[in-house]
């Protein structure tokens, strides 16, 4: 499912990454509470990837793993059924497979699927591409925190 586009920018807005941080440009499609379709430019200009190799730059693994999580958060946090869940923030990694990485001027295309919820925790499968080619496959679990009561 495709939403208008507004309704894609009100999406990536329950992100709580502020812009230095968030490894999403654009939404291509979002089926809340489900799936969802994001997209990434590498920038190039970014700091860390003039350590991340000096004079041949690469996209840290790690960074696709953080977009992948990102992505899974926007599918959750817009679940008609369920409301959104406070301090969510990625807490479990399995079968964790980099197949390879991107590099400057290479579009991430992150696609993922919530595959379970149980309380404050959600359940999702992930992978990213570029050019159609798998660079990151991986199970991750989001966990929300409880909100303290008031006394």
């Amino acid at each position: 499912m495709t939403p208008d586009p507004s309704i894609l920018e009100a999406a990536l807005g329950v992100l709580p990454h502020g812009p230095e941080f968030r490894f999403l440009d654009r939404l291509l499609s979002l089926d809340p509470g489900k799936e969802a379709v994001g997209e990434y430019v590498v920038k190039g200009d970014d700091s860390f990837l003039k350590g991340h190799f000096p004079g041949d730059p690469i996209f840290p693994g790690v960074l696709l793993v953080e977009a992948a999580a990102q992505l899974a958060g926007v599918i959750a946090q817009s679940d008609p059924t369920h409301p959104p869940l406070p301090g969510l923030k990625l807490t479990a990694l399995n079968r964790v497979k980099i197949l390879g990485t991107a590099r400057p001027g290479e579009t991430l295309r992150i696609e993922a699927s919530l595959s379970g919820r149980f309380g404050m925790l959600v359940q999702s499968e992930a992978r990213v591409l570029v050019a159609d080619r798998v660079v990151l496959s991986l199970s991750l679990t989001l966990a929300g925190t409880e909100l303290p009561l008031n006394r």
